[in-house]
């Protein structure tokens, strides 16, 4: 061992000597405030004022708004004892005193412009349920001056995203629009929706109805159906309240002002057309009273009030060609683009058929079993009772080149396919397709009906992500099944529970029916006298015949769709070789 190694100092000698030289550590209880506040935050703490935060949340869960306030302000009476409050808490407070029940508590809007105040000053960033509680507090029912109130409350939302930074919403705009409704003021209301719209921001059926009944009491009979279409095109059926203020506007002497004796009914079926059916969008026709109404629809779709036939409504026209062109599109990124472009041009040429059928879907139903295969005997028993509706037209069947060149080597099936072809029923899509964009493409394109049970829920119909999509289908498909070889068709309603507005200015307004039974629903009906008549001709949509399923097999028919789609073989394998 050498003499370094010898004269080194031990460790525990070295400890020793450092011991005595540093000064002695602080008591425990004098060590500084902000490591003592560290490491109760590190153990839990709930913030820098648990015990404030713990009855703000205790105040919250049970509507306790002077509870709330008291210790609001009990927490900051003491100058020398400063207290911070997160942005969580001061929304705490402010919904409190949104929903603050005014016996116990009575003027709940100065208290809230105190606490948003005091949230300003001490630098917690509000966010858009701070405004909106604010705003709903400052816009009650039982303002002091509600004018005065309700322009404070849309300073309040107008402003947020200049002053804050944030973007209003629905629930922001709503109670200003309340605001402006009871003080029955129609201009600031509509500047209210202006102002939603520069937001991006869309009205949904209360707010609807609010500014349906501010312009009904202004008598502005323009705007009550500027209302009445976005009603439409924002609900099927409307609430309670929205009725009794349509009833309310129909029973007017300004809705009975309002009008026009004389107008063109080729203009009017024309733009019902281009609509998709269901409404002209054309201004009021008629003039006089209106008679208003509560009745039921029939089965048949007959209104039992005026017995005018309700209308099927559809996607209208615009709607239908951008479904087109996304579907188009979607299909030429997946499938041999010469193959589909091929298709559409043959489509151009070949436009006039009625209906289009998904041959591997019928073909295929409920061939489950061990005889089962490729039942050319049921896609021909369709094709029979489509030419049977149709006077002797022939559809359009879509089928895989793959299915033909098999079927093809059976003789019995031969003559059968030449048939289809010669009557150009038939269309064969290619090897490496997808025929579910084939089928698909040309229903929507030529606007007409699609025979097939395929409930389009796969991949590929997810894929169009359009609002278009469901409507479409409903007023599009139609479904099948067989009773002893025949085929029973079962088409789409025979009419939509849909505000409608008719082609001689009639308006059916259907109501919500929790249970869901159409039969129960109860319509608005409303109508100027002698303006309704039974149709003599049956009703279309886009020129889709709407048809009504026989009423002896209409039972026996949906419960043999339920039991199908209970067996799960209604789809069809994909061909794609």
């Amino acid at each position: 061992m050498g003499l370094w190694a010898l004269m080194a100092p031990k460790p525990s000698l070295l400890r020793a000597l450092l011991l005595l030289l540093l000064p002695p550590p602080p008591p425990r209880s004098s060590r500084p405030r902000a490591t003592h506040t560290a490491m109760a935050r590190r153990r839990g703490s709930k913030g820098p004022n648990p015990d404030l935060s713990r009855t703000l949340t205790d105040c919250t869960r049970r509507g306790d708004t002077a509870a709330a306030m008291a210790a609001f302000d009990d927490a900051f009476s003491d100058p020398d004892a400063p207290t911070r409050l997160t942005a969580h808490q001061y929304n705490q407070l402010l919904h409190l005193l949104a929903t603050a029940d005014r016996s116990s508590f009575p003027n709940p809007a100065a208290a809230a412009r105190r606490v948003f105040d005091h949230m300003l000053q001490a630098g917690a960033p509000p966010s858009e349920a701070t405004i909106t509680s604010l705003a709903r507090v400052t816009a009650a029912p039982d303002a002091d001056n509600p004018a005065s109130a309700a322009d404070e409350a849309f300073q309040l939302v107008a402003t947020m995203k200049e002053k804050h930074g944030l973007a209003p919403r629905l629930r922001s705009y709503s109670p200003v629009l309340g605001a402006f409704r009871r003080a029955g003021d129609a201009s600031k209301a509509y500047a209210v929706e202006a102002h939603m719209a520069a937001s991006g921001v869309s009205p949904e059926e209360p707010e609807l109805a609010a500014l349906l009944d501010v312009s009904s009491r202004a008598g502005d009979a323009d705007k009550v159906y500027e209302y009445m279409h976005k009603l439409r095109q924002t609900v099927d059926c409307v609430s309670e309240e929205a009725a009794q203020v349509l009833e309310g506007w129909f029973r007017s002497d300004k809705a009975a002002m309002a009008g026009k004796a004389e107008w063109d009914a080729a203009q009017v079926e024309d733009a019902i057309v281009l609509n998709g059916g269901g409404c002209h969008q054309l201004g009021w026709l008629g003039t006089g009273p209106w008679t208003v109404q509560r009745v039921r629809a029939g089965a048949d779709g007959q209104c039992g009030g005026c017995k005018c036939q309700l209308a099927c409504v559809d996607i209208d026209m615009e709607e239908t060609q951008r479904f087109a062109d996304s579907v188009a599109g979607l299909a030429l990124e997946r499938e041999t683009k010469a193959n589909f472009s091929q298709f559409q041009e043959w489509l151009e040429e070949n436009k006039e058929y009625e209906a289009i059928v998904d041959g591997a879907n019928i073909a295929l139903y409920q061939q489950n079993f061990a005889e089962g295969g490729f039942s050319l005997t049921q896609l021909d028993a369709v094709i029979t009772e489509l030419r049977g509706r149709y006077h002797g037209k022939w559809p359009l069947v879509i089928l895989h080149n793959k299915r033909i060149a098999k079927l093809m080597e059976n003789s019995s099936n031969r003559h059968l396919i030449e048939t289809w072809r010669a009557n150009g029923a038939l269309y064969t899509t290619p090897s490496g397709s997808n025929d579910d964009w084939y089928w698909l493409y040309a229903a929507i394109k030529l606007n007409c009906l699609l025979v097939t049970n395929d409930e389009m829920r796969d991949h590929i119909f997810e894929l169009l992500g359009s609002s278009f999509f469901p409507k479409w289908k409903q007023r599009h498909r139609v479904k099948y099944t067989f009773n002893k070889g025949k085929a029973v068709l079962v088409m789409p309603p025979p009419y939509s529970s849909e505000v409608q507005e008719s082609e001689v200015g009639s308006w059916h307004v259907p109501m919500e029916e929790r249970s869901g039974d159409e039969r129960v629903r109860i319509w608005l009906c409303i109508g100027r006298t002698g303006t309704c008549k039974v149709p003599d001709k049956i009703p279309t949509t886009n020129g889709v015949v709407q048809e009504v399923p026989q009423n002896g097999a209409s039972n026996w028919v949906q419960q043999s769709l339920q039991e199908d789609k209970a067996e799960s073989i209604t789809g069809k394998r994909k061909d794609r070789e």
